[in-house]
């Protein structure tokens, strides 16, 4: 398993907790030091889609200046954002064998866990 965020996040510091508590063993990506891999994130884009990708209820999309905020009209505007500013990325992303997860939910990743979706 590997998780996908930044360190220093809450929701990415609640969802690491969870895994440790729960005895899951992964690797974490932070995006920070370790950088975002455009290939990756255009993978989980078209999972995903874009607009769940992209967090446009953070810190880092509010500080964009509205001219770079509507520019991003389709997948591909998207990563050009997100590539350039990784906070904007929503975090975490979870890559497991059974099923690939977005965002931290403590009740979904214990079903998850139990269907063994997420292991």
């Amino acid at each position: 398993m590997k998780v996908y965020g930044i360190r220093n996040c809450d929701t990415v510091k609640k969802a690491r907790k969870f895994l440790e508590e729960a005895g899951v063993d992964y690797t974490f990506h932070d995006y920070k030091k370790d950088g975002v891999n455009a290939d990756k994130l255009a993978t989980f884009v078209g999972e995903f889609g874009w607009d769940a990708v992209l967090n446009k209820r953070g810190t880092t999309w509010r500080r964009l200046d509205e001219a770079t905020q509507d520019s991003v009209v389709d997948a591909a505007s998207a990563l050009d954002v997100m590539i350039e500013h990784p906070s904007a990325i929503r975090r975490p992303i979870v890559e497991s064998d059974g099923k690939n997860f977005i965002g931290f939910d403590a009740v979904a990743w214990e079903l998850a866990m139990e269907l063994g979706e997420l292991k």
